[in-house]
């Protein structure tokens, strides 16, 4: 198997994810030589939609080097024009043929979106926009408030994930042709480890 392929990129991100959790982190790519290398341009293996979260670096979350990853990060990793503009700029400009889109546990974004579904009151300023896009579904009055967000984290990040599947006309074409994968995967703060989701 080539180790270009989508899977293959998949699986050596999780395998630096794996050193990570596991307290070996390498820090690979991460010296001057690479540096200089990268000054001429970046072809990176892999496109990551996560939240902007601080306690979520992909870079470091899956022990990749300079110009590994190619990040798109937000609060509540929505599917907008403009981060969906920069992943077709991953995919078109860049060569990448995977697209990780990273939630993750105790997502403060998403914790307002259900908090604002609950109360039926939008929060004030740009927020709400982020708030609107997440729309918060899962889980039912009968689970703990910590289960029903753990739900609504994880249906979030499947619902984006196949939002950027079927966004036209780039992304949509490539994920048909079979050119390009895209993952929905779920970091788990209290532990460290990436787990897929679909």
């Amino acid at each position: 198997m080539s180790d270009k392929t989508p899977d293959h990129i998949w699986q050596r991100l999780l395998d630096g994810n794996r050193r990570f959790a596991e307290g070996r982190s390498e820090r690979p790519r991460n010296d001057p030589g690479r540096r200089a290398e990268l000054v001429g341009g970046q072809r990176p293996l892999a496109a990551v939609l996560g939240c902007s979260d601080s306690r979520v670096p992909p870079e470091l979350v899956f022990d990749q080097g300079l110009g590994d990853l190619f990040v798109v990060r937000g609060a509540g990793y929505v599917a907008h024009d403009t981060n969906l503009g920069s992943l077709e700029f991953a995919v078109a400009n860049l060569g990448v043929n995977l697209i990780v889109v990273l939630g993750h546990e105790g997502c403060g974004a998403v914790s307002a979106a259900v908090a604002a579904t609950d109360s039926g009151e939008a929060p004030a300023g740009h927020l709400a926009t982020v708030v609107e896009a997440i729309n918060p579904v899962g889980g039912g009055p009968d689970i703990s408030r910590e289960a029903q967000l753990d739900a609504a984290i994880r249906d979030h990040t499947r619902r984006t994930a196949e939002l950027v599947r079927r966004a036209d006309p780039v992304l949509k074409a490539r994920v048909t042709s079979g050119e390009l994968r895209v993952v929905a995967a779920y970091y788990r703060l209290s532990d460290g480890r990436v787990e897929l989701l679909d």
